[in-house]
């Protein structure tokens, strides 16, 4: 659909109307020899000024949709989160002194002992709000381990502060860690340990100097707040580029593709992807503008050639021939976003970039409407059969743990699923309120009427059973049919 300008509005000010002779139709007052004749296209194009005033227009409705949505913080709140870095600072001097003395390091090395806290994920990219948990990591020299100094000697000092509750550590996980709330913010902490004597205070761990001989554990460790700063350096402008994550973020969580452990993208996955458009459209600075060429660029990707930022590591190889979406992580050229997308998700992904790519095609019309991009998925109406995963434990305080170790073992249930069914799974989590105990209930959407759900169940429970150590609550798989 092509618009022109028409002049002759009754408020006597020009106004953009569609131009319907720039489509094929049939004109019935046109006759000739009693044959209808068909139209051929004629097509306007508006002048370049009057689309940069309407996508200027459309940009500051989908900023201030943005902050309705709540997610810009506001000054106090952010001011809050920058307090609550400061004193965990402070804390981890005073503990990697604690420990410089415990290990009866000589005065000057304990007068010089230093570690730090960095942040990634969303509140290091600055694209947290007011209900996002802010994602730290302690980085300790060379003296300071991670199962005595971490787990025990930090952990005390936390455990015994006011400001700091629901303090659990997490060893299991492939990146260890200690998760807890300071002053109400939840905080996910893991450690690395470099091979240095002290850690400055914004030491630049994308420096190689300060990689030397760290162990694995370290390395994982190290992965978010690399990729992070990576990203924030490869972007031309970081503000822009943090609006168009910020509405991608929204999208997809929106739209049930949001949640690397049920085989949709995570966070550094939409990162990567929102830089990748910046970095190619440096001179783009209008929002509207910047999310229309997301979608189109990836609903139309050739995937699975991988999506590499300029300035990056290039890999010396290409990725996995099983990765359905790769994407690079820009701190390393080994390295690719760890991903869990199934061929299920993998066509649910594809079909929303389409969808969104068709809803922009909208974006000159007078009734464009931001809200038709970010509408729920509606499962109710795609799908008439679900399964239902119900998780209960017989106290409020162990579920937490209990579903975070069931989650963490959904990848592998997709992969049973996909034997058998499409599945798309709904990343959102329910209460059951007939169930007496405190409980989770998760629906996954499925194509097909007969599933072997017995042996679906019995393979995940055993997958359950290993490496679990906290209270193991209820589990249980049932297929549910709608109207």
């Amino acid at each position: 659909m092509a618009y022109v300008i028409h002049h002759n509005d009754p408020t006597g000010r020009a106004a953009l109307v569609p131009n319907y002779s720039s489509l094929n139709i049939i004109n019935p007052n046109f006759v000739h020899n009693h044959h209808p004749q068909l139209l051929y296209p004629v097509r306007f194009a508006l002048h370049p000024a009057v689309v940069a005033q309407i996508e200027l227009a459309r940009s500051i409705t989908l900023q201030q949709l943005i902050i309705d949505e709540g997610l810009v913080p506001s000054q106090e709140e952010e001011q809050r989160r920058n307090n609550v870095i400061r004193r965990l600072r402070e804390i981890v001097m005073k503990w990697i002194k604690n420990v410089a003395y415990l290990r009866r390091l000589p005065e000057n090395h304990i007068r010089a002992a230093s570690a730090t806290i960095l942040t990634y994920g969303s509140y290091g990219l600055g694209v947290h709000n007011a209900e996002s948990d802010i994602d730290a990591l302690c980085v300790g020299p060379w003296f300071a381990s991670l199962t005595e100094d971490f787990f025990i000697v930090l952990h005390n000092m936390l455990a015994k502060r006011v400001e700091v509750s629901d303090i659990q550590c997490v060893k299991d996980a492939k990146v260890p860690l200690m998760r807890f709330k300071f002053e109400g913010i939840s905080i996910d902490l893991p450690y690395a340990q470099l091979q240095v004597k002290t850690v400055p205070e914004n030491v630049d761990i994308l420096n190689s100097l300060f990689l030397n001989g760290i162990d694995e554990t370290s390395w994982k460790s190290l992965s978010g707040v690399r990729a992070n700063n990576s990203i924030l350096q490869l972007v031309p402008n970081v503000k822009i580029f943090q609006e168009l994550l910020r509405c991608v973020k929204l999208w997809a969580k929106r739209r049930g593709v949001y949640g690397n452990l049920f085989g949709f993208f995570g966070g550094v996955h939409l990162a990567v992807l929102s830089a990748f458009i910046c970095q190619r459209n440096p001179n783009v600075r209008l929002l509207a503008a910047l999310v229309s060429i997301f979608f189109k660029t990836f609903a139309f990707w050739p995937w699975p050639t991988p999506v590499i930022l300029q300035g990056s590591m290039l890999p010396r190889h290409h990725p996995e021939t099983r990765s359905l979406m790769p994407i690079q992580l820009p701190s390393s050229p080994h390295e690719y976003c760890h991903s869990n997308i199934t061929n299920s998700t993998f066509t649910k992904i594809k079909t929303e970039f389409r969808r969104s790519y068709c809803l922009i095609q909208d974006l000159l019309k007078p009734q464009f409407d931001w809200r038709n991009l970010f509408e729920p998925y509606p499962y109710s109406k795609i799908y008439h059969r679900f399964l239902q995963i119900t998780l209960s434990c017989s106290k409020k305080d162990e579920l937490g743990d209990w579903v975070g170790w069931v989650k963490s073992r959904f990848p592998g249930l997709l992969v049973k699923l996909e034997l058998q069914s499409f599945c798309d799974p709904n990343p959102s989590e329910y209460f059951d309120e007939s169930i007496q105990d405190p409980n989770v209930v998760f629906y996954w959407g499925l194509a097909v009427d007969d599933l072997d759900l017995d042996l679906v169940q019995k393979e995940f429970q055993k997958n359950l059973g290993n490496g679990f150590k906290g209270i193991t609550g209820k589990m249980t798989l049932s297929l549910i049919q709608t109207v």
